[in-house]
């Protein structure tokens, strides 16, 4: 699977460098960087061998803009047990299970986006609201928190032995579509206002988790437009 690393408001221009090298050191090349710090020397003294990386870093001013074409994005998170904005972070999947999750998605074909937050305080939960998985890694709970070069390092190292397969996921338009057309009929449907958001997120991670298919997303919109069709029969 084509793996792409986005760090999202990065604040240190070091952090940017050190990342790049990691990138190179697993192989990985696709870099994005959303509202970044000045690239100054300090980048370019840490990112060492992967000059062309750092270079070659695509620049974006919002994260939809940086997210768009991916089949998957997967938000990270060290803020697992909370309890604000907890239905918002959970569940979370570590590093090995997203492995085991993308093993057999075709390769080449179907694009992860990885979004890295900022390194005072992360995603927001609007952030993460857009993501379709999310994930963190099993530190210690006295002190959750990774530096962001070591938790990209953690991540990418257990990411390089993905298996390559055959089954090519959904593209993110036809999802997207899916998560409108399942808004729409919840409120065609009368569901409550106050339940309406959390419940639409609840069902945007279930099926991040299902790693849909075109073939599914067409069959779940097929289902929902017979709901359209019976609700205005009714």
């Amino acid at each position: 699977m084509h793996i792409r690393i986005i760090l999202n408001e990065p604040l240190y221009a070091g952090n940017i460098g050190s990342i790049a090298r990691v990138l190179k050191n697993f192989g990985y090349r696709d870099l994005v960087l959303v509202n970044p710090c000045p690239i100054d020397d300090e980048a370019w003294m840490m990112a060492q061998h992967a000059y062309d990386l750092l270079d070659g870093a695509r620049v974006f001013e919002t994260l939809g803009d940086a997210t768009a074409g991916s089949n998957l994005i997967i938000g990270t998170t060290g803020m697992r047990g909370e309890t604000t904005g907890r239905h918002i972070r959970m569940p979370a999947y570590t590093p090995e299970r997203i492995r085991e999750k993308l093993s057999g998605t075709k390769g080449g074909a179907s694009v992860a986006s990885i979004v890295f937050g900022r390194e005072d305080h992360g995603l927001t939960n609007e952030e993460l609201m857009m993501c379709d998985m999310l994930m963190s890694i099993p530190t210690a709970e006295q002190y959750p928190i990774m530096n962001l070069s070591h938790a990209v390092a953690v991540v990418l190292y257990e990411l390089s032995d993905i298996g390559i397969g055959d089954i090519l996921l959904a593209d993110r338009c036809d999802l997207d579509l899916l998560y409108e057309h399942l808004e729409g009929v919840l409120c065609d449907l009368g569901y409550p206002a106050h339940k309406k958001h959390k419940t639409t997120l609840m069902l945007r991670r279930i099926f991040g988790r299902a790693e849909l298919t075109a073939r599914e997303v067409y069959t779940l919109r097929g289902i929902l437009r017979l709901v359209d069709y019976r609700l205005r029969r009714g």
